[in-house]
């Protein structure tokens, strides 16, 4: 099953295509993915058209003749991210064309393989930082799958929260936890007899699918489903499966999980993402302006009415103050602003948030489900 889709365009050399095939095989590996197959890489396709709900990206390896018309030939640069790859910083004009030269290039000579590997991994999802995992649990049931699931899934690169492990101590708990539920891209949900008698863990379902989030359900043995999870992906257990002292899973069924979990969460994250990026795109049009394409980091560059341009990085979870830093920093002069899901997020750091974009010179906030009205407020400005 194709999880992940990355096509290479352009004029790639021999030594580039093999360092950057060493780099994501390595990758795969930690990842427990197919390289070939779960992480499938297209070289010099005829037509580039992934399905929206499967992260994907383009590299483009500048050369001379290249042309933007045959990079439109193959993709549309608007719906999908375009990573520009130039020999050095005195080649991009020779060797980029210039309908891709408003997009961050990777200059090959000072960044290299690893940069563009990274930044490939970036665009679709793949680093750990991106890959976060909130459990979801009655203790008195599922404790023990619970914690081995949490060590299970931190080996294979996730970034796990479970709830023993990540409320600090004098914290407000429940805001805490759907703050962190907020900051996730799927909710693992331990599906056992009596998980719906709690009200809290009722509330973590509800508020994931209010957020979008997608919710990987695991099945006790002789568990009734409820009616409300019948849309959700799931993993059924057998009673061979869970021992019935401990209530520790077999190794086989945390295989299945993981297995599960990785071809989810690709999809779910693309979801988001792609639910947010749209709901900019509807505010741009509706302001007047176009969206000229989506570049590395997934940034979208955005012409507003009166011709001036915005770059927009859009984030799947909740943001901070290092986001908005390298928004600015990636916009190379050019005003930049984060899109992000203000739904469900702490209020201080909301009003954290809102008092970083109003003192900082160069950057704003763009809140996904008021983009019209914060991208009225910059034309204003």
């Amino acid at each position: 099953m194709i999880m992940y889709e990355i096509a290479v365009l352009g004029s790639p050399s021999r030594a580039q295509l093999a360092d950057m095939e060493t780099g994501l095989q390595r990758v795969a590996d930690v990842y427990h993915l197919t390289y070939g197959t779960d992480l499938r890489v297209l070289l010099k396709p005829v037509r580039f058209s992934p399905a929206q709900t499967c992260p994907a990206v383009a590299i483009f390896f500048g050369g001379p003749g290249e042309t933007a018309a045959r990079v439109s030939d193959v993709l549309d640069p608007s719906a999908i991210t375009v990573i520009p790859v130039a020999s050095n910083e005195r080649s991009v004009g020779a060797e980029i064309p210039q309908g891709l030269q408003h997009l961050n290039c990777i200059l090959y000579d000072a960044q290299g393989a690893d940069r563009l590997v990274a930044t490939v991994l970036e665009c679709l999802g793949l680093l750990r930082r991106q890959r976060r995992i909130f459990l979801s649990y009655r203790r008195n049931e599922a404790r023990s799958a619970a914690l081995q699931l949490f060590d299970a899934l931190s080996a294979r690169g996730f970034d796990v929260f479970l709830d023993t492990h990540g409320v600090p101590p004098a914290s407000d708990f429940q805001e805490v936890l759907w703050h962190k539920l907020c900051d996730v891209d799927v909710m693992v949900m331990l599906e056992t007899p009596s998980y719906f008698s709690s009200r809290w863990t009722s509330e973590e379902y509800g508020r994931a699918l209010a957020k979008n989030i997608g919710v990987l359900r695991v099945q006790w043995p002789d568990t009734t489903p409820s009616i409300y999870t019948q849309t959700c992906s799931r993993v059924e257990l057998i009673e061979a499966e869970v021992d019935p002292t401990s209530g520790a899973l077999a190794n086989v069924a945390i295989d299945r999980i993981s297995t599960q979990l990785e071809q989810f969460r690709g999809l779910s994250h693309a979801v988001r993402r792609l639910g947010m990026t749209s709901q900019l795109q509807i505010a741009v049009e509706r302001l007047g302006g176009t969206v000229l394409g989506v570049g590395p980091h997934l940034t979208m560059h955005v012409a507003l009415p009166g011709g001036r341009e915005l770059d927009v990085s859009p984030v799947v979870g909740i943001p901070d103050s290092s986001m908005l830093q390298e928004a600015i920093q990636r916009a190379n002069g050019r005003r930049a602003a984060v899109l992000y899901d203000h739904v469900g997020v702490m209020p201080t750091w909301n009003g954290h948030l809102e008092w970083l974009g109003k003192n900082i010179e160069g950057a704003r906030w763009i809140r996904s489900a008021q983009a019209a009205w914060d991208l009225a407020q910059w034309e204003a400005r």
